[in-house]
């Protein structure tokens, strides 16, 4: 069996770690088959819940994929050691997107098997007696999310995988017809999410299991992009070819007034959830199953088994379950050297070791940050914690823990650094960088120290890099997603093994932004709770300091009050989705969410970066060619090819323009 087929008689059943309230594990047992009979039981309906939860992994985590959802847009482009799976996305003239290269196809597989397990027990569980329709709901949900990925992806896709619409399949099937974008979301996705917050619990029946509120966000978000969809501001084309009605007879501020009050609703019934204090509570290592966290993808350090992947070797970044998206946004801070001599000379030693930190990690420089997205997504860095929260941007000396003995090494401007100090220092404002001295490659002449083209500041022995000084093979890392592990002991740790923090994929944050952008798009607000006063309350939570990711200490301020009076009088589309991708940044949203307003082009059809070479700070603008057609992904070149049709017929299947 191809497991791209959309059509299938089986459907896999893969291991997840879910705690109950106690932390114990649930019972699981893998199974590679799925029957009627099999999810007529109690054992099996747990089963295959268990599976709904697994498959968030081959999703989320999975590096390909991941390149997807940023590499092309406003926040990433593609870095030094890219290989086509990076350039095609980027849509910048060094690749070509088609059905065979895309790797969208990593959503299409997976999410349509598990779209047939979550029929299977819908259909099958009622039978049992002792399932609970709360039980249910959880499928019902997982059914609704992966539609409604699907659907923003690909346009209009099959709702009937060979048994009939919505039907568990237990045929095999080689045919396939897709239905159209308003058919997947009034058919798939509004019911089942309708029916999920009226049958889900409150307080989730496991750590990190569906809720209420979790269907609410997803059900106001989907009415959000479908509202977007019916309006269709620019006129992109959609496919199959579809009128742009809706078939409930409702029109596009309909919607938006329903994803307005739908988000309402999640704010004010919060549940088990709810805001962390700071913008750095919610990324720090540790304290990746907060309260803010609606829905991840789950991993663990505590077994190989429930984490999907190795724990303690030297793994690939790609495969079922791996969580290895960080390493493609971490560059290669392993050659960064210093010099043992007060000369600058002398045998170098690689100051900042490869580390399981979260700052660190494993280097594989496949995406980088544009320029833009430093200097002006993140504008403010001083009053707005969220620059600090989200990169890496101080690399300091470990060495001892790599081997090295020397207590003191000779760095910028030869002066002394020892271990904890900073070595390489991405600066935050273009101004700081005033009298900066850049080598013409990778080291000054005569030194040792530096290896990757950083400039120098007077009186400063950290070699130093100004935000327009950014390029494709030196550039800020992601610490939000960072390696954390609490078995480094005084060494290095496993920093060549996949992450074992889970990604996380929805956040109680999301509520305010989505029922701001829909105030934005003309729903009527209730007091308190304009576009602007909703995303001030994250503004103002960004202000609010613990810890500073810079300096490597504690760090308490609150300059709420100063971001909450920096936030426009009046707001837009675009400040809503620069305050987005604020939060969000890297996350794996931002495709979609310039997908869904239409502001693709506009905000992300240019961009900025230096070149791939060691001493390239000269930033070059590029630009890319996004087409409307490029609002949606190629179908899969697997999937055609294992549909039993004529060239004709799938070429009226694939999308327009990647035929």
């Amino acid at each position: 069996m191809n497991h791209l087929l959309i059509k299938s008689l089986t459907v896999s059943a893969c291991a997840m770690l879910l705690f109950t309230r106690c932390k114990k594990v649930l019972d699981e047992e893998p199974r590679s088959i799925y029957t009627p009979e099999f999810f007529k039981t109690e054992k099996g309906v747990q089963g295959g819940i268990s599976s709904q939860y697994a498959h968030l992994r081959y999703i989320y985590g999975q590096p390909y994929y991941y390149n997807t959802l940023e590499t092309g847009t406003d926040e990433y482009t593609y870095a030094q050691s890219a290989d086509q799976n990076f350039k095609d996305v980027d849509l910048s003239g060094v690749g070509n997107l088609t059905a065979a290269s895309s790797r969208s196809d990593a959503l299409w597989g997976t999410a349509f098997s598990n779209i047939n397990t979550a029929s299977g027990i819908i259909e099958n569980a009622a039978a049992v007696g002792t399932v609970s329709a709360s039980l249910i709901a959880e499928a019902r949900f997982f059914r609704a999310f992966d539609y409604f990925l699907l659907v923003q992806t690909f346009g209009g896709v099959p709702l009937d995988l060979g048994s009939g619409e919505l039907k568990f399949n237990i045929t095999a099937s080689r045919k396939s017809v897709r239905n159209t974008v308003p058919e997947v979301y009034t058919k798939a996705v509004f019911p089942d999410l309708l029916q999920a917050i009226n049958d889900l619990p409150d307080a989730p029946r496991v750590t990190g299991g569906v809720t209420k509120n979790v269907a609410r966000l997803y059900l106001s978000k989907a009415y959000l992009t479908y509202g977007w969809w019916l309006q269709n501001p620019n006129n992109i084309p959609t496919y199959p070819a579809a009128n742009r009605t809706d078939p409930d007879g409702h029109d596009a501020p309909w919607y938006f007034q329903k994803a307005y009050d739908i988000a309402v609703q999640g704010i004010s019934n919060p549940g088990s959830y709810g805001l962390e204090n700071t913008f750095y509570d919610v990324h720090v290592g540790g304290n990746d199953r907060n309260k803010e966290m609606l829905l991840y993808a789950d991993h663990t350090q505590e077994s190989e088994f429930y984490n999907g992947a190795c724990l303690s070797c030297f793994d690939s970044e790609s495969g079922n379950g791996r969580n290895a998206a960080v390493w493609m946004v971490t560059f290669n801070y392993t050659v960064i050297r210093s010099a043992p001599n007060a000369t600058g000379d002398g045998t170098a030693v690689s100051s900042v070791q490869r580390e399981a930190a979260q700052p660190l990690g494993r280097p594989y420089v496949r995406m980088c940050p544009t320029i833009g997205a430093i200097s002006n997504t993140f504008a403010e860095k001083t009053l707005d914690s969220r620059y600090d929260g989200t990169f890496s941007t101080v690399y300091r000396g470990n060495w001892p823990k790599g081997g090295a003995t020397n207590a003191t090494l000779y760095n910028a401007n030869d002066m002394p650094v020892t271990p904890g100090q900073p070595v390489l220092s991405f600066l935050e404002y273009e101004s700081q960088a005033a009298g900066i001295t850049y080598p013409t490659g990778a080291t000054f002449s005569g030194k040792t120290s530096n290896a990757v083209g950083a400039g120098v500041l007077p009186n400063r022995a950290d070699f130093v890099i100004s935000p327009r000084g950014i390029s494709r093979i030196v550039f800020p890392g992601l610490w939000k997603m960072g390696v954390y592990r609490t078995d480094n002991g005084t060494g290095l740790g496993q920093p060549n093994a996949t992450s074992t923090r889970p990604f996380k994929i929805a956040k109680f944050s999301e509520f305010y932004l989505i029922a701001a952008e829909a105030a934005v798009k003309g729903a009527t607000p209730v007091a308190g709770k304009s576009a602007r006063e909703l995303i001030n309350v994250l503004r103002a939570r960004a202000g609010k300091w613990k810890f500073s990711n810079k300096d490597n200490a504690a760090f308490v301020a609150d300059n709420s009050a100063a971001m909450t009076a920096a936030t426009p009088a009046s707001i837009d589309i675009n400040y809503v989705l620069a305050e987005r991708s604020r939060e969000y940044f890297g996350e794996g949203q931002r495709w979609f969410d310039l997908v869904r307003t239409q502001k693709w082009n506009e905000l992300a059809g240019s961009y900025e970066i230096g070149g791939t070479a060691y001493g390239n700070h000269t930033p070059q603008t590029v630009t890319r060619t996004i087409e409307a057609k490029h609002y949606l992904r190629p179908i899969p070149q697997a999937q055609l090819d294992g549909m039993e049709a004529t060239a004709e017929e799938k070429a009226a299947y694939q999308n327009p323009g990647y035929q």
